[in-house]
């Protein structure tokens, strides 16, 4: 697994993290066969919110109570969590208040004195930055939080915040994949009339976190759309999955470690967010940290899975 130094921190992390979204089912013993799969192939980097599970908090304790990290195991592993959706009624709140409530509860519940980088859930339309500034700076100088980011944040918006708040933006978690790939889609047509993929859905959020050092992290790798089912193996994607076959044949690896080395190929700065619970997959994902595709592989893919190259 390739690790890297995250920027504005002295974090080294790896290119492909644990997401347990989906762990509120599980028993004590799945989950740690899961957080323990991972972190054999390389992966000491989990990623969670409040939101996630049925009940608030709920994947966060799951995870605090199977693992009952002691002082010294707690040092080994990057936890990231967010905050900001409320979800009865739905809505986003990045308020002083809630922002501090709900890393309260994100503490208790993973029974941690501190997360290592605190997340902005999506965007929220009626954001003071002044207000996430304190909570921010509150939240650091206490030792709850030690770093921070944001979630699918277009440049004005990461813009507008770190105009505001003293800390480095380290990274905004996006959706991307190699079928859904809006974030470089437009790039490859610009300007070309009456093309629907030249129309501009990215708002060169990849370019201004290259720009500004801040890491991009691809949630939903192997998923079709927004939630769409996983292209893997899909008879709606014949010829991405013939090239995806036929190149995990030439490297010796899995499916799903092509699809997450499609991802590592780009040169900005990325994290593969996986969402499986299934710890072979998880080790099957993983090992595309270890391949890095040819310029035309990474091209040919793009092509097979739909995009155009005028």
């Amino acid at each position: 697994m390739k690790t890297f130094t995250l920027p504005g921190t002295d974090l080294v992390v790896p290119e492909v993290v644990l997401g347990l979204m989906r762990i509120a089912d599980k028993t004590d013993d799945e989950i740690r066969t899961l957080v323990g799969t991972a972190a054999d192939a390389g992966i000491d980097f989990v990623d969670l919110a409040d939101v996630y599970g049925p009940a608030l908090h709920e994947c966060e304790a799951r995870y605090g109570g199977a693992m009952k990290l002691t002082s010294s195991a707690r040092e080994k592993v990057t936890i990231q969590t967010k905050a900001g959706i409320v979800r009865e009624p739905l809505s986003f709140d990045f308020s002083y208040e809630h922002l501090l409530e709900s890393v309260d509860g994100s503490l208790k519940a993973l029974q941690t004195d501190y997360i290592d980088i605190l997340l902005l859930h999506r965007p929220d339309a009626l954001v003071e930055p002044e207000e996430v500034a304190r909570a921010f700076d509150d939240l650091q100088a206490s030792g709850k939080v030690r770093h921070f980011g944001v979630s699918n944040q277009k440049p004005s918006q990461m813009e507008l915040l770190r105009r505001h708040v003293t800390q480095p933006i380290v990274a905004n978690q996006v959706q991307l994949s190699v079928t859904h790939a809006n974030l470089f889609t437009q790039g490859t047509a610009i300007n070309m009339n009456g093309l629907d993929q030249s129309v501009d859905r990215d708002n060169g959020t990849v370019d201004y976190c290259r720009l500004h050092d801040i890491a991009l992290q691809a949630w939903s790798p192997f998923q079709a759309g927004f939630f769409d089912g996983p292209f893997l193996g899909s008879d709606a994607y014949p010829e991405l999955n013939a090239v995806i076959d036929r190149l995990a044949g030439q490297y010796g690896v899995p499916a799903e470690a092509v699809a997450t080395a499609w991802i590592l190929r780009h040169p900005a700065r990325w994290q593969v967010v996986l969402g499986t619970t299934t710890p072979e997959r998880v080790t099957a994902a993983a090992a595309g940290s270890d391949i890095t595709l040819t310029r035309y592989e990474w091209y040919e893919l793009y092509r097979a899975a739909g995009h155009i190259l005028p």
